[in-house]
């Protein structure tokens, strides 16, 4: 038994869909457990201001994972580890991950400690609606400068994992982080507080980096401290990975400011905020990360070879099944939200009025899903052709944008009753405190629309590629979503006075029925229409991804 689950574990899987689907899968596990975590601290915290700080202590660790994370992953040394293989041999593709290894653990213990000792000085004015917290807060951003180390030790792990095609292995990684958070909450936190709920953190950081270690030093690729570096090999990996960092980095940055504007505001905000975030993150990380991780190698080795007509058609191939399968999910959790939010987090003190505030912020985030699941392959895209600089001036502006529009939202917002009442009306939030939070989430959307919009543009220029093909998917799409989200509503409707919705089962079999009905009327609307993507997956399923001969480990 425990040796057919570590065949499993290391099973090489190489197709694009069966890829796709088996990082899908996993982080399908993922999620759930994060979803399993969020209901935890909603459950015994309710929208307040003791989440508020737990989620404002991980914005600069957060930040700081992004930048260190960007230099160490696969998108970055893959190219500069193969090209050194072939040129010299395996050790010296291995050399360098050890350069960047030890450099690694050198600039971050510097870069921890500064930030670190600095805190007092710069948490007052990120964060300024935390005045009487500080010292807490000081502590809790602290503790997670752990956190960036360790997944960046394990984003270094995941460039062998993924370059020899153990997605199954790299895929197990936010499993464990989650697992670890849970313990925090479950184990830590009755018996040291809001300091037990971070060490979880770490906890599962650690079973994050440690389940891809013996893969790593049993493969021929296996990294370790060295004393002599490179420094022209470095500078090279550094031209190409910091437009990528900075890039990455520029989401933080907006996340960043946003939770620092939602400080000032109603206690909870940031809560609320980080709740819904983290809700409509869900089908972007099984949606959206599962295909352009899948893609990313393909891409890379496609434009390699320099045929354009292959990068392109896996390009076009990718974007057309995150299109299928996003819109359609898009249009029924608009209409479900307030079941998902109830039925995921509604307990102890998260309340009827958290839910509803949750669920408005929910819609909004949601509506960009589509934009942010392609924007994540498209950029994957140019740092597959390795145009890295271009991604990190459209995020610049997107980036602008969002913080742009929330800050003008905000003030427009407090200056105008007419405006209140609108989105009050809109989201059903009247007598409910908080709706100020929902210009953010506004904001947040405006800056990935006008991003996509902007690479769309820049990548047909770039790869000579047509989305013609697409505009019969995105209609098919958009039909399939309407009658799915009328579907659904109605179902709501007609079930409303035969299900108890005071009990969590019944709004749990209402939410259930609705989401179910919806998604029947999706598939037959694409089975209708004669959708080419219905077909595929179809035949991939069929595949038989889970008997693939299994290699073993290096």
């Amino acid at each position: 038994m425990v040796k057919r689950v570590v065949n499993f574990v290391y099973r090489e899987v190489r197709g694009l869909h069966q890829a796709a689907y088996i990082i899908a899968l996993f982080a399908i596990g993922s999620q759930l457990l994060a979803i399993v975590r969020d209901r935890l601290l909603a459950h015994t915290f309710g929208a307040g201001i003791d989440l508020d700080l737990y989620y404002a202590a991980f914005r600069v660790p957060d930040l700081l994972y992004v930048l260190f994370a960007s230099v160490l992953s696969i998108y970055i040394l893959l190219p500069f580890v193969n090209r050194y293989t072939e040129q010299v041999s395996d050790r010296a593709g291995a050399a360098v991950l050890s350069q960047v290894f030890s450099l690694f653990l050198l600039i971050y213990a510097f870069v921890a400690a500064l930030l670190a000792f600095t805190a007092p000085w710069y948490i007052p004015v990120i964060f300024p609606g935390f005045a009487e917290h500080f010292d807490t807060l000081i502590l809790l951003l602290r503790i997670l400068l752990l956190q960036p180390f360790l997944l960046g030790l394990s984003s270094l792990c995941g460039v062998v994992t993924q370059m020899n095609h153990r997605f199954i292995l790299y895929a197990l990684s936010p499993l464990l982080y989650n697992l670890g958070i849970i313990i925090g909450i479950a184990a830590f936190y009755p018996r040291l507080g809001l300091e037990g709920l971070v060490w979880g953190v770490i906890l599962g950081a650690m079973g994050h980096l440690l389940i891809q270690v013996p893969f790593v030093r049993a493969s021929e690729y296996k990294f370790s401290l060295v004393k002599h570096v490179d420094w022209s090999l470095m500078r090279e990996i550094l031209i190409v990975s910091i437009p990528r960092a900075l890039t990455l980095s520029v989401n933080q940055i907006v996340l960043l400011v946003l939770i620092g504007a939602a400080t000032v505001m109603t206690a909870g905000s940031v809560s609320v905020f980080q709740f819904a975030f983290n809700l409509q993150s869900v089908p972007l990380a099984v949606i959206g990360m599962s295909y352009s991780v899948a893609a990313f190698p393909t891409l890379s080795y496609l434009f390699a070879k320099k045929d354009q007509v292959g990068f392109n058609k896996q390009l076009i191939t990718a974007l057309r099944h995150i299109i299928f399968w996003s819109i359609p999910i898009v249009a029924l959790v608009v209409v479900l939200r307030a079941h998902i939010v109830r039925v995921l987090l509604g307990s102890g003190e998260f309340d009827w009025s958290d839910t509803r505030l949750t669920a408005a912020v929910l819609a909004i985030f949601v509506v960009s899903l589509v934009a942010q699941a392609i924007l994540l392959l498209l950029i994957r895209a140019f740092y597959a052709g390795g145009r890295t600089t271009l991604p990190f001036f459209v995020a610049i502006l997107g980036a602008v944008s969002a913080v742009g529009s929330a800050l003008v939202l905000q003030k427009y917002y407090f200056q105008h009753e007419a405006f209140q009442d609108f989105l009050n009306t809109l989201f059903r939030l009247n007598e409910v405190t908080g709706a100020e939070i929902l210009v953010l989430a506004v904001g947040f959307i405006v800056g990935q629309f006008i991003q996509l919009s902007v690479l769309l543009y820049f990548s047909r220029q770039v790869f000579s590629i047509s989305y013609r093909s697409l505009f019969k998917l995105l209609l098919q799409a958009l039909l399939a979503g309407l009658f799915g989200a009328v579907v659904a509503y109605t179902t709501l409707i007609f079930v409303v006075d035969g299900i108890n919705q005071e009990t969590f089962i019944g709004i749990l079999l209402q939410g259930l029925t609705a989401g179910v009905m919806g998604l029947i009327a999706v598939v037959l609307i694409y089975l209708t229409l004669g959708s080419r993507e219905l077909r595929e997956i179809s035949k991939s399923f069929h595949t038989r991804i889970f008997k693939t001969d299994v290699v073993k480990p290096q």
